[in-house]
């Protein structure tokens, strides 16, 4: 077994998310799947959601269980369209009314639909622009009145490498991961002025931050169609020589879901291996 196998596949499971809700949508597949298992792993109850194939969630959230169980937590499956101001709302509803409350929102969910500038239409660029980037909005926006009621909560915003470089083919995907950047600041300052405001700020508590983790080349579903002579000339141009894996954009994100991160908001955490920097 490699470094690497190892680093992935003995990640210590602890309780320092013991009595946390979570919600990661995309939350069965790739990064969102083990961004959703390593919640689990540090005793989260862990809230997952999808879009389709109700069956796979299902089976998927079997498998989470068996992470989430040995800690006293609990997971479960949540359908909705990020793309939808309305299903954003009602989703957050149903993970708080299923589990009494929602401590840390993950926005993971994304799509892509590339096309140069020239011949991009109007639904390629409204459709990305409304799942990867409206729907972070209005999933932070229900998760946040619930956060700064209780006074605490964590949100993570899934963005892309291609969101710090731009990449030609992808001009609304790439706008929509650069304009998790300024929401993300800016929904850091509205929440920490809101606990201020609502007198439930102290020097002891955890408080509600926001931040991004900034994806690379990572190795999931998505990049396995990739040509084998392409991946090789776009490996060639990450200073450490490999793709990364799920697990380590995972393992960044529990670290900004945990108290220890209470002193981080509002910043953008690269995970690229130096594909820019």
């Amino acid at each position: 077994m490699s470094t690497l196998e190892t680093l992935q596949s003995t990640a210590p499971a602890t309780d320092k998310l013991a009595g946390r809700v979570a919600f990661v949508t995309g939350g069965t597949r790739g990064i969102g799947a083990a961004i959703a298992h390593s919640l689990a792993n540090q005793g989260a109850s862990v809230a997952v959601g999808y879009s389709r194939n109700p069956a796979s969630a299902e089976h998927f959230v079997a498998d989470l269980r068996r992470a989430t169980e040995p800690h006293g937590a609990a997971a479960s499956a949540h359908r909705g369209n990020v793309g939808s101001a309305a299903d954003c709302r009602s989703t957050i509803a149903e993970v708080i009314e299923t589990h009494g409350r929602l401590d840390i929102l993950v926005n993971n969910a994304g799509i892509t639909m590339d096309c140069t500038v020239a011949e991009m239409t109007e639904e390629q660029w409204s459709t990305v622009l409304a799942v990867n980037l409206s729907g972070a909005f209005f999933l932070s926006q229900a998760a946040l009145a619930h956060m700064v009621e209780r006074g605490t909560g964590r949100i993570v915003n899934v963005s892309s490498v291609v969101g710090e470089t731009g990449n030609i083919g992808q001009a609304n995907y790439a706008a929509s991961k650069s304009g998790l950047f300024g929401l993300t600041k800016t929904l850091a300052k509205e929440a920490a002025y809101q606990v201020a405001k609502s007198g439930k700020r102290s020097d002891d508590s955890i408080g509600i931050t926001v931040n991004t983790v900034t994806p690379g080349l990572i190795g999931t579903e998505m990049t396995a169609a990739i040509p084998d002579k392409v991946m090789a000339r776009l490996t060639a141009q990450i200073p450490v020589g490999r793709v990364g894996s799920p697990e380590e954009i995972a393992r960044v994100v529990h670290f900004l879901a945990a108290d220890a991160s209470s002193y981080i908001t509002g910043q953008v955490w690269s995970v690229n291996g130096g594909m820019d920097m």
